[in-house]
């Protein structure tokens, strides 16, 4: 388990780089400052009172902490969970974007999706609506050559795990059809 744990976060020799720690001295820092009762914002304040690591270690370390603890779940963040997909595909950014944006070509390969465009910019992202709760799903695009690019789904503030991995499941079998249809 804490390999599988210690595989998806930065090594131990680029924490200490950073912060003069590793993991697991954080973690002891952290269990005898009794952040195991303490929210995330509140073990961030305390990192940010104690310690001169800058905001963006403050939560890596808390994010770490949390998951080594079991005090956070996979894809959990405060507001909920987020899954995030992308495929890297063989066509030109305009033709992977056009297939998101037109509605048309979107229904080729997402049949009765329930997406709804709030802001576009044109080859770089869409924020969407989807479904009648109106779940935010933001699409990003990313340029990997002339005739390469990359889509990235996040899908965000959904209510537990078991949610997240079917979101997750389900945008990975939408993006592979996707890449289907535009050969790609």
């Amino acid at each position: 388990m804490a390999e599988a744990k210690q595989a998806s976060r930065t090594s131990d020799e680029a924490v200490r780089a950073k912060t003069g720690k590793v993991w697991e001295e954080w973690f002891r820092e952290l269990d005898a400052a009794g952040a195991a009762k303490m929210s995330h914002k509140e073990i961030v304040a305390h990192l940010d009172a104690h310690y001169e690591i800058g905001s963006w270690w403050q939560q890596s370390v808390t994010v770490a902490y949390e998951k080594e603890r079991g005090l956070r779940e996979k894809h959990q963040r405060p507001d909920g969970y987020e899954i995030s997909v992308s495929r890297t595909l063989a066509v030109p950014l305009a033709v992977l974007y056009r297939a998101w944006e037109n509605a048309e070509e979107r229904a080729r390969w997402l049949p009765d999706a329930a997406l709804t465009i709030r802001r576009a910019t044109p080859e770089k992202s869409l924020r969407t609506s989807w479904g009648d709760g109106g779940e935010r799903v933001d699409v990003n695009f990313y340029p990997k050559g002339d005739s390469k690019s990359q889509v990235t789904v996040t899908q965000g503030k959904l209510a537990d795990a078991e949610q997240a991995a079917r979101s997750k499941a389900y945008w990975a079998e939408r993006l592979d059809t996707l890449k289907a249809h535009l050969g790609g």
